[in-house]
């Protein structure tokens, strides 16, 4: 399998940097971190708790009714 050497992610930096400019590529990883946290989120269930609107665990009698 490939394994990335530090040149080969050197390489891939500056192909980043000359596609996207300086000036863009902050917002670029910022928009990528977010994608990537949102996408872990959702995989590991972490935002069921924001659908009912609070981030608190639902109280007894809410599960009651339910």
């Amino acid at each position: 399998m490939f394994r990335p050497e530090p040149l080969d992610i050197v390489l891939i930096l500056i192909v980043a940097l000359l596609l996207f400019g300086a000036n863009r590529l902050p917002e670029t990883a910022r928009a990528l971190g977010k994608a990537i946290r949102e996408f872990r989120d959702g995989v590991t269930g972490k935002d069921e708790t924001k659908t009912n609107g609070s981030t608190s665990p639902p109280s007894d009698s809410q599960r009651k009714s339910s």
